[in-house]
C-alpha cells in the first residue's frame, strides 16, 4: 500500500483484520469473491501508472501548471477576470467545514450553508429585479436551456393545442450559450430560431425568447424596447451580474426570468469553471422553477430555521414528471459569489462596477480619439472594435500577454475584470497606436435608480474580523466531514485530501480563461488526455468527454449520445429508454430531457431487475427501443448477477446500454462498465473519484464511451472538443468545470492502480462490517446470493411506523443528536435507510456509528414495549439543540442527559445543532426565498 493510500482509506491492516472476522470470512479476497459475480471480475490490475507520494504530486503538477501561459484576458464571453478575497479563499474555497459538507436535505445540520444560500438568493433578487431566485444552476448556457424549457412547460393550453413550439434567441447571445440551447431544443420539437431582437416582432407563434444584456458585442440592450415591442411573449434576459449593479435591472424593465453566471463576483475562471449560474423568476414561475429554492421557515420552537423549499418539483419525487434534471447545483461557489458581495457591501461593489466601466470607456474615447471605430457607444465592461487588421492586433497583444476576443478579420472586442488597470487600458491603446484617454459616465438613461444590496447582512461585515467572525459562525452550523462520516448511500462522501484540493488555488490553473488559445493551455490538455487515459482504462470504454459538469448533465450527455448514434443509422424511431424500477431518480427526468419516453420496468423480491419481465419489455418495444439505464451495483446494493444477460437482451434487440456511474466507487481495479457490457457510462466525480460535493456542488460527470459511439461526444463552437460528428455542447465551456479536474487527476496519480483497487475493496469491507455488526438489529433489505453487500446497504426500518410509529425521518433526526449525519433516507425504498460508510472512514469511526445505530433501535425497542411515550419520546422530538435543554422548562418524559449525551463519546465532543426539527409544511405554506429582517432571524411567532 502506497503512502497516499494508507492516508486515504481508513482502516488500518490490524483494523481489517478484526472486521473481517466479524463479517466471518478470512481475507478481502475472499470477501470480494462472495460479493462480486466471477463472470464479471477483471483479470489483471488496472493499467494506471505506479502511486506518486504527496510531495511527488505536487512538484509534478506545478511543472504541469508552468506549462500554462497565463495571459491577461480581455475575452469576456462570460468569463471575467476577478479578485477572490483572501478571507473568503482562506475561509470558504480552501475549508473542509465549508467544502466537505453534502446537500442541505437534513435542513437542521445545514443551517450555515442555507443562510449563505439564501444571501446569494436575495443578491440575486435585488439585482434581477425578479420575484423569486434559486440557489443557482450549473453556468449560464445550461441555465438558458432551463430558462427555453421552463417556458415551453409553462404554455397555455391553447398554446399547446395550436402547436406553439417556435422559439426566439438573439443572434448576439453567447456562441456557447446558442448551442446549448439548440441542442435541447432539437430534443423536446421546438423550432429555434435565431434573429436581431432588435427587429424582431413576435407572431403569435413564438412562446418565449432569450435575449443578452449587455450583448456580445457589449451593447447595452434595449430590453424595453424589445419586451414592449413583444407583450405577452416571455422573455428570459441573459445578464452579466456585475453590470446589473449600476444598470437597471430586467425585471423592472418586464422579463419574466433573469439569468447568468455569478463568476465575477470571486470566483476564478479556471478555464470554464466551477461556477455558480443564477436563476430568478417572476413569482407566477415558482413551482416550474428548476434546482434549489432556499426558504425561511420555523422549527419546533418556533424559531427562525432554514430548509430547502417546494421539493416536490424535483426528480427524485417526481422522476419523469420532473421540472429538471439538476439534482444539485454550485453551492459552494454561491457561497463564494454571495461572500463576495457581502465583504464588499453596496459602496464596494458600486465601485468595482464603475471602476470596471471606466476602463472600458477610457479604451473607447482613446480608440476613438486615435479615428479607431467602436461598434457601440452604450456598453458597460466590452469595447467592440471595428474595421482593424485583427491578426495584427492579436499579436501585438500576445506580444504583451493579452487576450482580446477576436470575431473575424476585421472586429474584435476587449472585456474588462475588477483586476485590469489604467495601466492595461494604456498597454493596450499603445497597441493599436493610441493614446491614453480619460473614462465618460455611463448615460443616466441606463442606469438604475433603486438601491441594491440593502439588506442588513450587506452591510455590516465589511473589515476582515467580522467577515471571518460571520464566516466562521455560518460554518460551525454545519455538520460537515471534518465532524464525523456521512454515511449517505449513493452520494459517496469520502475523503477530500487536501494535497488534491491544493493545486485549485496555483493561479497557472486558476485564472485561465476557457477560450484562451489552446496553445496557452498546454499543461491543462495534458492533465486532460491522461485523465481521459485512466479514466478510460478505469471504466474499461474507449473515449471519455469530460464536457458535463454534473452527474445528471453527464446522464443527459450519454443519453444524447446513444440518440446520435441511432439517428446515423438511419434509426430515428428508437426513442424508448427503458428504466428499472431500481434505478437511480434522475434517470428518467434525464431521458425526458434527452427527448425519451420512459417505460418503467420491475425487480424481483430479491431487488435484482426482473429479467424475464425485462425480456419481454424489450421484445415487445423492438426497433423503438433506444436503451436501458441500469445502475451497477444496483441502487438496492447489490452485484446483480444477471447483469451481462440484462446487457445482452437490450443489445440483441438494438438498443445500447447506459450504465448510471453513481456506484462506480464499488467497481474500480475489480470490475467496471465496458466489462459488464455498458456503451456509454456518466462518472459522478464527486463521488468515486474525491472531488468534495461542497454543500451541494460543485461535481463533473464525464461520459466514458465505447468506440462505436466516440464520434458524437459533445464539442464547443468556440473551441473544439470531443468526437469528429459530435453533439451540440452541453455545458457552456469545452471542459467543463476543467478547475476541479485536478481533484480527480491527483486521486488517481497518489493511489495508482494498486490504490484504486484497494480503494474498493475497502469499500466493500467497511459496508460488509457495519451490517454485520448491526444483524440482530436491523434486517438488511437486500444482499447478493451469499449474503453480502456492495458498498452500501439498504436497512429495513419499515416495521418501526407499525410497531412504535417511528418514521426513518424521526431516526434521521435522532442521528443528529449523536454527532451524525443521516444515511439516505427513504431511497430507492420508501421506509428505509441507505448506508454507505466509504473506504476512508476508520473502524473506530464506523463503531461509533454502530454504537449510535444500536441506540437508536433501542429507543425504538422502549416505544414499542411501552417504555417510552408513542408520541413525546426521543425520537420524534429530536433534534435537541442546547437552548431547548438549558433554556427552556424540560418537559419531557426523559432527561436531558438522555437527549443529549445517549452514549459515551459525545462527552469527549458534542455537535449542537442550532434549530429543532423544521417545519417543512409551513415554510412551503409561507414561501420566503429572500433573506427576512434581521429581527425576524431571532424569532418566528406561530
Amino acid at each position: 500500500m502506497s503512502a497516499f493510500s494508507s492516508r486515504h482509506i481508513g482502516p488500518n491492516s490490524a483494523e481489517k483484520s478484526e472486521m473481517l472476522a466479524a463479517i466471518g470470512v478470512q481475507s478481502i479476497q475472499e470477501l470480494v469473491d462472495k460479493t462480486i459475480p466471477s463472470h464479471i471480475r477483471l483479470s489483471g490490475e488496472l493499467k494506471i501508472d505506479a502511486a506518486m507520494s504527496e510531495q511527488e504530486y505536487l512538484q509534478h503538477i506545478t511543472e504541469l501548471g508552468a506549462q500554462n501561459k497565463v495571459y491577461k484576458s480581455f475575452i469576456g464571453l462570460g468569463y471575467n477576470e476577478t479578485i477572490v478575497p483572501s478571507v473568503i479563499l482562506r475561509n470558504v474555497l480552501e475549508n473542509p467545514g465549508w467544502y466537505t459538507a453534502y446537500t442541505p436535505y437534513q435542513a437542521e445540520i445545514s443551517q450555515g450553508r442555507l443562510e449563505a444560500l439564501l444571501n446569494f438568493q436575495t443578491m440575486v433578487l435585488e439585482l434581477s429585479g425578479m420575484e423569486i431566485a434559486n440557489a443557482s444552476l450549473l453556468d449560464e448556457g445550461t441555465a438558458a436551456s432551463e430558462a427555453m424549457i421552463l417556458f415551453w412547460n409553462s404554455r397555455s393550453r391553447q398554446e399547446t393545442k395550436d402547436g406553439v413550439n417556435k422559439f426566439f434567441i438573439s443572434k448576439n447571445a453567447f456562441p456557447q450559450t446558442k448551442d446549448v440551447v439548440l441542442g435541447r431544443a432539437l430534443n423536446l420539437g421546438i423550432e429555434l430560431v435565431e434573429g436581431d431582437e432588435t427587429t424582431f416582432k413576435n407572431d403569435g407563434t413564438y412562446f418565449g425568447a432569450i435575449v443578452q444584456y449587455p450583448d456580445v458585442y457589449g451593447n447595452i440592450t434595449d430590453l424595453a424596447g424589445f419586451i414592449g415591442r413583444n407583450e405577452g411573449l416571455r422573455v428570459a434576459v441573459a445578464a452579466d451580474i456585475l453590470s446589473l449593479v449600476v444598470l437597471k435591472s430586467p425585471g423592472s424593465l418586464g422579463a419574466d426570468v433573469v439569468f447568468g453566471t455569478s463568476q465575477r463576483f470571486g470566483v476564478p475562471m479556471g478555464y470554464g469553471g466551477p461556477h455558480a449560474a443564477f436563476f430568478a423568476a417572476k413569482d407566477e414561475y415558482k413551482r416550474s422553477m428548476p434546482g434549489r429554492i432556499i426558504g425561511v421557515s420555523k422549527d419546533a420552537d418556533d424559531n427562525m430555521a432554514l430548509r430547502m423549499a417546494l421539493q416536490t418539483r424535483e426528480q427524485h419525487i417526481k422522476r419523469d414528471k420532473a421540472t429538471s434534471n439538476i439534482c444539485t447545483a454550485q453551492a459552494l461557489l454561491a457561497v463564494m459569489a454571495s461572500m463576495y458581495a457581502v465583504y464588499h457591501g453596496p459602496i464596494g461593489m458600486k465601485e468595482i462596477a464603475n471602476h470596471v466601466n471606466g476602463l472600458a470607456s477610457a479604451t473607447a474615447n482613446g480608440l476613438k480619439a486615435a479615428g479607431i471605430q467602436v461598434g457601440s457607444d452604450s456598453f458597460f465592461d466590452t469595447v467592440w472594435v471595428k474595421g482593424v487588421d485583427t491578426a495584427k492586433i492579436k499579436a501585438a497583444a500576445e506580444a504583451k500577454e493579452m487576450n482580446f476576443r477576436i470575431i473575424n478579420a476585421s472586429e474584435l472586442t476587449i472585456s474588462f475584470g475588477e483586476p485590469h488597470t489604467m495601466e492595461d487600458v494604456a498597454t493596450i491603446l499603445s497597441i493599436f497606436g493610441a493614446n491614453k484617454a480619460e473614462s465618460s459616465a455611463l448615460a443616466s438613461s441606463v442606469l438604475r435608480t433603486d438601491g441594491v444590496f440593502t439588506h442588513a447582512t450587506f452591510n455590516k461585515h465589511h473589515s476582515e474580523s467580522k467577515m471571518m467572525r460571520y464566516l466562521k459562525r455560518l460554518e460551525n452550523k454545519d455538520l460537515s466531514l471534518v465532524h464525523s462520516m456521512i454515511p449517505l448511500g449513493s452520494c459517496t462522501m469520502k475523503l477530500n485530501a487536501a494535497s488534491e484540493l491544493i493545486p485549485i488555488t496555483n493561479p497557472q490553473f486558476a485564472n485561465m480563461h476557457p477560450f484562451a488559445p489552446v496553445a496557452q493551455a498546454a499543461g491543462y490538455h495534458a492533465m486532460f488526455r491522461q485523465l481521459e487515459k485512466d479514466l478510460c482504462e478505469s471504466t474499461g470504454f474507449a473515449a471519455m468527454s469530460l464536457q458535463p459538469n454534473s452527474g445528471a448533465q453527464g446522464e443527459y450527455a450519454g443519453l444524447m449520445v446513444i440518440k446520435a448514434y441511432h439517428e446515423s443509422r438511419g434509426d430515428n424511431q428508437r426513442k424508448k429508454m427503458i428504466i428499472p424500477s431500481s434505478a437511480h431518480g434522475t434517470n428518467p427526468a434525464s431521458a425526458v430531457m434527452a427527448g425519451m419516453e420512459v417505460v418503467v420496468t420491475g425487480c424481483d423480491e430479491n431487488g435484482n431487475i426482473n429479467i424475464e419481465e425485462l425480456k419481454a419489455v424489450a421484445n415487445q418495444i423492438g426497433n423503438e427501443l433506444a436503451g436501458l439505464m441500469v445502475t451497477y451495483p444496483s441502487t438496492h446494493g447489490v452485484y446483480e448477477e444477471g447483469i451481462r444477460e440484462i446487457t445482452s437482451i437490450i443489445h440483441e434487440n438494438g438498443g445500447q446500454v447506459y450504465m448510471d456511474g453513481a456506484n462506480m466507487n464499488a467497481q474500480v481495479g475489480l470490475t467496471n462498465p465496458g466489462n459488464i457490457g455498458a456503451d456509454v457510462c456518466h462518472l459522478n466525480l464527486h463521488k468515486t473519484f474525491a472531488i468534495p460535493h461542497g454543500g451541494g456542488g460543485p461535481g463533473m460527470g464525464p461520459i466514458g464511451v465505447a468506440a462505436h459511439l466516440a464520434p458524437f461526444l459533445p464539442s464547443n463552437p468556440v473551441i473544439a472538443a470531443g468526437g469528429s460528428t459530435p453533439i451540440h455542447a452541453v455545458s457552456a465551456a469545452p471542459y467543463g468545470s476543467a478547475l476541479i479536474l485536478l481533484i480527480s487527476y491527483g486521486y488517481i496519480k497518489m493511489l495508482g492502480a494498486e490504490g484504486l483497487r484497494e480503494s474498493t475493496e475497502a469499500a466493500i469491507l467497511n459496508a460488509n462490517y457495519i451490517a454485520a455488526k448491526l444483524k440482530g438489529h436491523y434486517d438488511v433489505l437486500y444482499t447478493g446470493k451469499n449474503g453480502t453487500v456492495a458498498h452500501e446497504m439498504i436497512l429495513d426500518c419499515r416495521e418501526f411506523k407499525k410497531t412504535a410509529d417511528v418514521e426513518v425521518a424521526d431516526m434521521a433526526k435522532r442521528l443528529i443528536d449523536f454527532n451524525f449525519h443521516a444515511p439516505t433516507v427513504s431511497f430507492p425504498v420508501a421506509g428505509t435507510l441507505m448506508v454507505e460508510p466509504t473506504e476512508s472512514e476508520d473502524k473506530e469511526e464506523l463503531d461509533r456509528f454502530i454504537e449510535a445505530m444500536i441506540k437508536i433501535r433501542q429507543e425504538i425497542a422502549d416505544i414499542e414495549s411501552g417504555l417510552a411515550d408513542k408520541e413525546n419520546n426521543l425520537l420524534k422530538n429530536a433534534p435537541h439543540t442546547a437552548d431547548c435543554i438549558i433554556n427552556q422548562e424540560w418537559n419531557y418524559p426523559y432527561s436531558p442527559q438522555e437527549a443529549a449525551y445517549p452514549v459515551a463519546y459525545l462527552k469527549e465532543w458534542k455537535y449542537w445543532v442550532p434549530v429543532r426539527r423544521v417545519d417543512n409544511a409551513y415554510g412551503d405554506r409561507n414561501l420566503v426565498c429572500s433573506c427576512p429582517s434581521v429581527e425576524s432571524y431571532m424569532h418566528v411567532e406561530a
